[in-house]
């Protein structure tokens, strides 16, 4: 398994598996280097998408690895990368969000994330702010 910057090639495998999100504006990250995948023998096993909030702080906007990889240190090992990548290129503080009622807030906070802020969406679960400092 290798974890590398998306490129073009990526995009129709990406489009496929991540509902989350405009194919246009997928391209877009792909083109701006926002977003890393996960592959082996050409097959995405896992992805992470990334912008930046208030335009200063990279903030990860997605993660996820599918179901049959789940569990084996993929999700750690994508976001470890992006980290080291974040703090290359001089930042010093990311952030992600999750729902409240997800596991993956005990993910982010083993990874040392903290909770610093949240906000309840219009009919959605309370959704928890995290950041952490690279």
């Amino acid at each position: 398994m290798k974890i590398l910057p998306a490129t073009p090639e990526h995009l129709s495998q990406l489009i496929l598996l991540d509902k989350h999100i405009d194919a246009a504006e997928l391209s877009h990250l792909i083109s701006r280097h926002r977003v890393l995948v996960a592959e082996q023998d050409g097959h995405i096993q896992g992805w992470l998408r990334w912008n930046l909030f208030w335009d200063n702080t990279p903030f990860m906007n997605m993660l996820y690895v599918l179901e049959p990889f789940r569990g084996a240190g993929l999700g750690r090992a994508l976001v470890q990368h992006w980290e080291a990548d974040r703090m290359a290129a001089g930042y010093r503080t990311v952030m992600t969000s999750t729902a409240a009622d997800e596991y993956a807030q005990h993910f982010y906070r083993k990874l040392g994330y903290e909770t610093v802020g949240g906000f309840t969406p219009f009919e959605e679960p309370y959704e928890l702010i995290l950041a952490k400092r690279l």
